[in-house]
């Protein structure tokens, strides 16, 4: 992906992470996704601190409702700012995740791509930072990928995943796909849904993809607590 490039059936969801005995694993990932802070912001992948920690990163078109999610997701109803403009964010915003003194892992807001009302140049220079850092960076371990549940995959998001391909099927890199906007179909358009991604998915099928899709709304807290016991697998591998 250049700069150019970017212009009845079952959700399928990694198990939770193990948590302390008598807490249940969604309340102890949806606790862990509170702790979700502002931590930095950078125009360019140079900009970004070296981390070890892993990176989980949201991304989608610009108005398929990835800052909404990830203030869901977070129980914060600003921490990422959802613009009434979609095509606004032009930076990477990184938040640190666990404790203060010892944060255990990042969620990277990466630009949203394809809004047509936004000047040619500076949606290349966006579409190029978002590539380089899908592509190079080396703490990524997770990509959220928001696609509007009306929608399903747009050409530019089927761009996007056969960027990112190569680190998911090889395992390097984790890929959930929510399906977002999920309160405004019925319950046939959802398990349509649904089946049509997991078809688009089909592709990254190996022994060592990790790769998911469900549904997921904002507004009626649909696969909230899924996602957040996903992401917090992802961040503790070992139940930690």
């Amino acid at each position: 992906m250049t700069a150019n490039e970017i212009d009845e059936a079952p959700s399928r969801m990694p198990p939770g992470a193990a948590v302390p005995a008598g807490e249940s694993p969604a309340k102890a990932a949806l606790a862990w996704t509170h702790t979700a802070r502002f931590l930095t912001t950078a125009s360019r992948l140079a900009e970004l601190p070296a981390t070890e920690l892993p990176e989980i990163a949201f991304v989608g078109r610009s108005n398929a409702g990835k800052s909404t999610a990830i203030n869901r997701l977070a129980q914060q109803k600003r921490l990422a700012f959802a613009s009434r403009t979609p095509g606004r964010t032009q930076h990477i915003n990184l938040f640190a995740l666990g404790p203060k003194d010892a944060p255990d892992a990042l969620f990277a807001d990466l630009p949203g791509y394809g809004y047509a009302a936004v000047e040619r140049g500076a949606k290349l220079r966006w579409q190029q930072v978002m590539a380089d850092y899908l592509e190079m960076r080396r703490s990524l371990s997770g990509i959220v990928l928001m696609i509007d549940a009306r929608l399903g995959a747009t050409e530019l998001d089927r761009r996007l995943l056969e960027f990112i391909a190569p680190r998911i099927a090889n395992g390097a890199v984790r890929l959930l796909v929510l399906l977002t906007k999920a309160d405004k179909l019925n319950r046939r358009e959802s398990q349509a849904a649904l089946a049509g991604m997991q078809d688009v998915l089909g592709g990254f099928t190996t022994d060592e993809a990790d790769v998911g899709v469900a549904l997921f709304s904002a507004l009626t807290r649909t696969g909230i607590d899924d996602a957040a016991l996903t992401l917090h697998q992802w961040a503790h591998p070992a139940g930690g």
